[in-house]
């Protein structure tokens, strides 16, 4: 089955081939890491790690590179204001070098408990910067740059199609414009190199063929990117915030100095949404995973919560919609433990599940699959090695997962030997009640040949 996916540059649903016949680059935007990352940051994390584990579920090599960025990235898009490093460290008391050691090192906790896999080749801004001036130094002989007292730019005006991928307005960006440009020749120019202010040292500054400074924030990914994968490459993935700036302007760099548009595709993952607006670090209020660890959850009922939603779907975040997600993905668990050893995979369910995740990642549908295999009639081995062949994609670690015995207080056990006489009585009314009394409490009744089996509906925290 032909694996379909969004093309934001076209606009379209595309049949992937790949450039050469087995091997897929991937590029994925990484952090700033200025400061932690929040729950939106990490939905694009989790959208980015399916599309990697289809496409070696689809049988690829994928080499996959993520980058750091310690440096460059300004506070306004429109390279003004202070570079986010330096604020960061000011506020957090450090050096800009300690600090983005520090919230690295947090982010690779973060997706390592989201079971997010480590890219093939990780990258940092500032290891690469003798790349990023060559790369400057292609630009301007190609006669793309001029220099202004705070930097060497890119004239946006010498490309035609400037801002295809966003399908930016550029005379209407221009006749609206509400602010200066100081001295930009165009609203949409961009800075390549930005010069340290006079009378002043930066914590992160290098000399360069245009005096000392530091690169812009878009001159990073491109440099990298090229250097690991070439200068046309399979794919290119960030957040949708990236699409009229950063990977507008990574793009207009590349066909510059290479004639490229950069990637063969490029695609996008949607906002998390908290109520009408944006999970965002510059509203100052966001979310970070540890927000769901303080509440006990295990950081894999986020993963599956963003399963549901398509990642080209905005996603309203909900501490109710956390807890269905964790609920559900206990009884995945539970499930699959309790079926054995696994057996023979179902032809017929891998054929549907191939087909949705090769409709342009479609998780929901691929998820609303899984709970039509849990119905089925198959035999519990099937059923097994069929939701471990679907976790190749999902990543929920089900192989993996071991019930915990926990103590259930007396009181709780109490209400289930309660219920339990009521069933007996069949006073169903009272048996319902007492149920959801213990799930108030948080501990889940359920019903077996058995008797009552008392399980806490919070699922074990992966510390």
């Amino acid at each position: 089955m032909t694996l379909k996916l969004y093309d934001t540059y076209s606009r379209s649903l595309r049949d992937f081939t790949p450039l050469r016949p087995t091997e897929v680059g991937l590029y994925c935007c990484g952090l700033t890491v200025y400061d932690y990352a929040h729950l939106g940051n990490l939905r694009t994390y989790i959208f980015e790690d399916v599309l990697r584990r289809v496409l070696e579920f689809d049988g690829y090599h994928v080499k996959h590179i993520q980058n750091v960025t310690d440096v460059g990235h300004l506070v306004s898009d429109a390279d003004t204001g202070e570079d986010k490093m330096e604020k960061g460290a000011r506020r957090a008391g450090r050096s800009a070098w300690e600090i983005a050691e520090m919230y690295t090192q947090v982010f690779k906790e973060d997706l390592r408990r989201l079971n997010v896999l480590e890219p093939v080749i990780w990258c940092k801004a500032t290891d690469h910067i003798a790349e990023q001036i060559e790369f400057i130094r292609c630009i301007e002989a190609k006669g793309f740059t001029y220099r202004t007292s705070d930097g060497i730019y890119f004239d946006t005006s010498k490309l035609p199609d400037y801002g295809y991928l966003a399908r930016l307005d550029i005379e209407g960006l221009q006749a609206g414009a509400r602010v200066g440009i100081g001295e930009k020749r165009h609203l949409t120019d961009f800075a390549l190199w930005k010069f340290s202010p006079s009378g002043s040292k930066r914590q992160m500054e290098w000399d360069s063929p245009w005096g000392i400074g530091f690169p812009g924030w878009h001159i990073e990914c491109s440099a990298m990117s090229i250097k690991y994968l070439g200068t046309f490459f399979d794919i290119h993935c960030g957040g949708e915030d990236h699409i009229p700036v950063h990977h507008t302007n990574e793009i207009a760099q590349s066909q510059a100095c290479y004639g490229t548009r950069l990637a063969n595709f490029w695609l996008h993952g949607y906002f998390l949404q908290v109520g009408d607006a944006r999970m965002s670090k510059s509203s100052g209020d966001f979310l970070r995973l540890q927000a769901l660890l303080d509440r006990d959850y295990d950081p894999l009922a986020y993963r599956f919560l963003c399963l549901g939603a398509h990642y080209r779907a905005r996603l309203n975040f909900t501490w109710e919609s956390v807890d269905g997600a964790a609920t559900a993905l206990n009884r995945l668990r539970t499930a699959a433990h309790e079926w054995g050893e696994p057996g023979a995979i179902d032809e017929d369910f891998a054929e549907k599940f191939t087909a949705h995740i090769n409709d342009d990642l479609n998780t929901p549908r691929a998820v609303a699959l899984t709970w039509e295999l849990l119905k089925s009639d198959l035999p519990d081995s099937a059923k097994k090695a069929t939701l471990l062949l679907f976790d190749r994609v999902f990543g929920l670690r089900l192989a993996e997962w071991r019930p915990v015995e926990e103590s259930i207080p007396d009181d709780i056990l109490r209400l289930a030997q309660q219920r339990q006489k009521a069933r007996i009585a069949k006073r169903w009314q009272e048996a319902d009640a007492l149920r959801e009394q213990a799930a108030a409490a948080g501990y889940e009744i359920e019903d077996t040949l058995d008797g009552p089996r008392v399980r806490s509906r919070r699922m074990v925290v992966e510390r």
